[in-house]
């Protein structure tokens, strides 16, 4: 199949700002909890008619500042609920968010808000206001030194009737936003999104996961926000859950040691994340069965749950059976009850994209009680462009169409989309624009399959793609995904463009190998560098490499690897925010590694 079209759900929304989702939530339903704000080590409820009289008196505030119709805000934080409530009050009055990753570097804080014209900056720490004190002509609001505070005083004067005026003055095809593309290589490119592109996306996002976004149990639908709502997933869900009102958290980091308490006491029904998260999940819950003991019984729940989420996958044709259906009532209390616990006991539904889950993971969670609902999509696309249906999932795609969108394989195997989520241009950039929009159609960079359903499969960037000397193109996503679902990987990077054959750079999960070290009765402070040449480690690893290798063919496969002393982080710089190699960083700052492998 080269194209399939998917009709939208629903009309035409009838909102023109996306802070009229506020105010219609407050009319609607004025009491329903619509946010969770953490103070004090508790969570504390905000009613719609709470969070709206909020944004009025912050939007005021703004006002009072000097902020205007079109004007660019920098909103530079981690996610806090700050970040929402300035949100939607930036929208309210007709000005537009450009949010930055609080993990941004001087340099490129600095050129974010100058490319954008920002007119001024809400931040959350000292280190970031420096960053971008480099503009004397900035505004400069600091949450931590009582921002909102401060200018909800500053508004005090302004009639209301003016935030109202502001608001009434956006039309659908007004910017919403400019998110900046967090590059893997170059300096990253501003996408213009509408309120309209918001609109497209997530009213037929909460219509088609209906099980994720409404209350199908007598646990109201709520989600904890932990991925980055600089990024366009999370600020995609954000407006989601405003959008249908579905209680929403804030989480500021993904450290494990950060996260798991938030969970535990927040207790999401769903969460969004990328494969790297439910792979750590999985690989913890196993160690931690090995060091019981349990790692027999542990495997077995795990082809439990696997033959239970093909069964619920073909569940038109019967679905489990008796049987299975017993044993997996049995490995349910031992096994995956502690698998859901880890995510706060609540969690029935999982959001991913950023890269391909596996088919077998994606089936054990489902098995687990946890269906991920896989889906592909960029930032130009306002998230996601195709996702998986919950009446009909296909356990390691990215689904079908969201309704109201296209998809279309190119000659060359690009996909391209159209629907009313795309994009309507770089900022300050024409000619990009121009290459990458065709009557419509966005042209996304990635390749991939449709099949004769319309599931897309994706099989990797073509800007990424390797070209051995042999004349062989090699898509790295595929080994690279099946290398790092092994517990002792923490990333891998596949090399050989323009060699003689494939090879990897491997990093190692320190928790894993130190875990992988006790099994063995070896000291569990051994530093990785003493590991990189260990001949049972590379055993193992080698099992990993193998596994990838069956997935392609003999010219595609891995030949040689190389296990670094060091991991690939964001906190190095050799990973995006969204936890994306920066492969032009690693190869340059590992050329003698690379070089290596090649020779000798």
């Amino acid at each position: 199949m080269r194209e399939v079209v998917e009709p939208p759900l629903v009309r035409a929304p009838s909102g023109r700002s996306l802070a009229d989702m506020v105010f219609a939530n407050a009319e609607e339903a004025p009491d329903e909890v619509v946010l969770n704000r953490k103070a004090g080590g508790r969570w504390h409820d905000v009613t719609a008619a709470r969070f709206r009289d909020e944004v009025v008196a912050l939007a005021k505030g703004l006002v009072a500042s000097g902020v205007g119709l079109g004007d660019r805000v920098g909103l530079l934080s981690r996610n806090r609920y700050e970040w929402t409530l300035f949100d939607y009050a930036l929208w309210a009055v007709g000005a537009i968010p450009v949010p930055i990753y609080a993990t941004s570097s001087a340099e490129q804080i600095r050129w974010i808000l100058a490319d954008a014209g920002a007119v001024a900056c809400v931040v959350e720490s000292e280190e970031h206001e420096r960053a971008a004190a480099a503009r004397p002509d900035l505004l400069i609001w600091r949450l931590d030194a009582g921002a909102v505070d401060a200018l909800v005083a500053a508004g005090r004067g302004v009639d209301t009737a003016e935030v109202h005026r502001r608001r009434a003055a956006v039309t659908p095809a007004d910017p919403a936003t400019i998110i900046y593309t967090s590059g893997t290589t170059g300096r990253p490119k501003g996408c213009v999104l509408t309120h309209g592109n918001f609109y497209a996306e997530v009213d037929n996002a909460v219509e088609l996961l209906y099980p994720v976004f409404r209350s199908v149990s007598k646990d109201p639908a709520a989600t904890l926000l932990f991925l980055p709502l600089a990024h366009v997933f999370g600020r995609m869900v954000q407006v989601a859950c405003v959008r249908a009102r579905v209680r929403m958290g804030h989480a500021p980091s993904l450290k494990q040691q950060d996260l798991l308490p938030d969970l535990a006491t927040f207790r999401p029904t769903f969460v969004l994340g990328v494969p790297y998260l439910f792979e750590k999940v999985f690989n913890v819950a196993r160690a931690t069965a090995e060091r019981m003991g349990r790692e027999s019984s542990f495997d077995r729940a795990v082809e439990i749950a696997v033959r239970y989420g093909e069964a619920l996958e073909r569940q038109a044709h019967g679905g489990p059976g008796l049987r299975l259906r017993l044993a997996h009532r049995l490995y349910d209390k031992l096994v995956y009850a502690r698998i859901r616990a880890a995510f706060g006991g609540k969690v029935r539904y999982a959001i991913s994209g950023g890269s391909p889950l596996g088919r077998r993971l994606a089936l054990f969670y489902a098995g687990a009680g946890i269906v991920v609902y896989e889906g592909y999509g960029l930032t130009e696309t306002t998230a996601a462009a195709t996702v998986n249906p919950p009446l009909a999932p296909r356990f390691g795609t990215v689904g079908r169409p969201l309704p109201g969108t296209a998809v279309r394989i190119a000659d060359d195997g690009e996909i391209w989309i159209k629907g009313g989520q795309v994009f309507a241009g770089y900022w300050n950039d024409e000619t990009t624009t121009g290459e990458v929009l065709h009557d419509g159609w966005f042209a996304t960079g990635d390749v991939g399959q449709l099949d004769d359903d319309g599931y897309l499969t994706i099989t990797g960037r073509k800007k990424e793609l390797l070209v051995t000397s042999g004349g062989k193109n090699v898509a790295p996503a595929v080994l690279e995904d099946r290398v790092r679902a092994h517990p002792l990987v923490s990333q891998c990077l596949v090399v050989g463009d323009q060699r003689p054959y494939v090879a990897a750079l491997i990093t190692l999960d320190a928790e894993a190998v130190r875990h992988w070290l006790t099994q063995r009765g070896r000291p569990a402070d051994t530093p990785l560098a003493d590991l990189v040449d260990d001949p049972d480690l590379l055993a193992e690893l080698q099992q990993a490499v193998d596994e990838a290798n069956a997935a392609v063919s003999r010219a595609e496969s891995i030949r040689r690897f190389r296990v670094l002393p060091v991991d690939f982080t964001e906190d190095a710089g050799f990973l995006t925010p969204s936890l994306k190699p920066k492969r032009e960083v690693i190869g340059e700052a590992f050329r003698a590694e690379i070089e290596s492998l090649y020779s000798g």
